[in-house]
């Protein structure tokens, strides 16, 4: 079974709602591996941690996280949350959503226990998004949380090693 996936999620063409590509490959650096310099390029990988970023979460995602035994999820918000970067312990809980191409971290948890039996311990990692124009730049407000959320999920990875 594979250690660590950071799954980030969110379209790079909309300005800040492609913070969590930035926050992946600013941990991908932070590991010492080659950081990928265009959305179109894989991101690298070692024997403990797997990264992959997606426009949005998806069911057929369920087989993939069943293999990890600890998943962090990484996406924008609105500012629905209180904070602008926070990181919490998150559960599989299946939810309903009134939009067809919705589907909430904790809701792929639920389909990935369900299917497989497995449930990875995981994070959801959120920051908080500004402007969400055409444009693959950050908002200078969002790339200004950038580093507080990659030291956060890499105390997140710390804190899961040092339990194992």
């Amino acid at each position: 079974m594979k250690k660590f996936l950071f799954l980030g999620y969110g379209n790079p063409d909309r300005e800040d709602d492609g913070v969590a590509w930035h926050i992946l490959r600013e941990l991908t650096v932070k590991l010492g591996l080659p950081a990928p310099t265009s959305y179109d390029d894989d991101f690298p990988s070692t024997p403990n941690a797997d990264f992959a970023f997606h426009l949005q979460l998806t069911p057929e995602m369920a087989e993939d996280v069943a293999e990890y035994e600890h998943v962090c999820f990484a996406d924008a918000h609105t500012g629905n949350i209180a904070e602008e970067v926070r990181l919490i312990e998150i559960d599989s809980d299946f939810q309903k959503s009134p939009f067809t191409h919705h589907l909430t971290p904790q809701s792929l948890l639920s389909i990935c226990e369900t299917l497989y039996r497995r449930k990875p311990d995981s994070a959801l990692l959120s920051v908080r998004g500004y402007q969400f124009l055409f444009s693959r730049e950050l908002s200078p407000q969002t790339a200004a949380l950038a580093p507080q959320a990659v030291e956060s999920a890499w105390a997140w990875m710390k804190a899961q090693e040092s339990q194992a």
